[in-house]
């Protein structure tokens, strides 16, 4: 990724598909046994703190300076790594 904009659309754009598989598990919570309901709740929980996490970051990185950017640009991709691995093993568990 060469420009902020850039950067910052791809991470958005990843943010969708992250926030698209928390609806679907938010779905399938909802049809689940006890049980498994209390498992989703949990990765759901620790998805939606992430999710916030990397929103948060994603602002800030949004209202950097042209020159400090690049700066701000390690935090965000932290966070999206954390989110993005939290819903890979959500998948997993779910067979998603």
């Amino acid at each position: 990724m060469n420009t902020k904009e850039d950067y910052q659309q791809k991470i958005e754009a990843e943010l969708g598909l992250a926030q698209a598989k928390l609806a679907e598990f938010q779905a399938r919570a909802k049809v689940a046994s006890a049980d498994t309901r209390m498992s989703y709740n949990e990765h759901m929980r620790d998805m939606e703190q992430k999710f916030d996490a990397t929103r948060t970051k994603l602002k800030e990185f949004g209202e950097a300076s042209d020159g400090a950017w690049e700066n701000l640009k390690d935090g965000v991709e932290t966070a999206w790594n954390s989110l993005s691995t939290s819903v890979q093993n959500a998948a997993a568990k779910f067979k998603a």
